[in-house]
């Protein structure tokens, strides 16, 4: 499996965990005042979907780029 692809899985796996993460953070809302990690779960898979979202957002970028130097080149 290629870069792409692992990272577009990943990203994919990555917003089940967040989707879990906050669904958790308000159900323990319900009860009272959540502990400081349960509040601050759903950051590390935000800021890595951050990050792979970002890579597949320039991806198309990056290879029309190459594609025109080919051309050019």
């Amino acid at each position: 499996m290629d870069w792409s692809k692992w990272i577009r899985q990943a990203h994919r796996w990555l917003s089940i965990v967040f989707t879990a993460t906050v669904v958790a953070n308000f159900a323990t809302m319900a009860f009272g005042q959540p502990p400081a990690w349960v509040v601050y779960s759903p950051l590390p898979p935000l800021f890595l979907m951050l990050f792979s979202g970002l890579y597949m957002f320039v991806l198309p970028y990056v290879a029309k780029g190459r594609s025109v130097q080919r051309v050019n080149g």
